[in-house]
């Protein structure tokens, strides 16, 4: 690990490390890498990821640089909403019956 990945893990660590936040329609994800030191190097890094998402056909993407402290690096909408789906209709089979 160099110094500079050591410098962008303590900023984590307090909430002041850049990330670049990617949101696609489709899927409907939202998407952080990081951590980065400054603006300047997320911004540097964004292309990379952009051109990552568009091979694998994300479509709608909408990028910000912003600091922050993901809980989740990948937020899959799709996937959260089938979640929810599938234990309210298993909470309520057992009402009906």
């Amino acid at each position: 690990m160099n110094i500079q990945d050591i410098w962008s893990s303590l900023l984590n660590k307090i909430g002041q490390a850049w990330w670049v936040e990617i949101s696609t329609e489709r899927p409907h994800c939202t998407y952080y890498f990081g951590p980065f030191a400054s603006a300047v190097e997320a911004d540097t890094a964004k292309a990379g990821y952009i051109e990552d998402l568009e091979g694998e056909f994300a479509q709608g993407i909408q990028v910000a640089i912003k600091r922050c402290k993901p809980v989740q690096i990948t937020i899959d909408y799709e996937a959260a909403a089938q979640d929810t789906y599938n234990t309210s209709k298993s909470s309520m089979s057992g009402q009906f019956g």
